[in-house]
């Protein structure tokens, strides 16, 4: 996965505004908030931030 720091910087999460993080080894990006939990697909290098496409972690 190829996300640039500086978009992962801005990149918050859409069900609770928390910041993204990028998940290790997964083509995934996963909320920091522990009440929240929703972790993001990302397909060909793109987020989707789609909390309908989200699973909780």
């Amino acid at each position: 996965m190829k996300i640039d720091d500086w978009l992962l910087e801005i990149l918050a999460c859409p069900a609770c505004k928390s910041p993204l993080r990028a998940v290790p080894d997964a083509d995934e990006l996963a909320c920091t908030s522990e009440s929240c939990g929703l972790v993001y697909p990302v397909r060909d290098d793109i987020p989707v931030l789609l909390v309908d496409e989200a699973r909780k972690a």
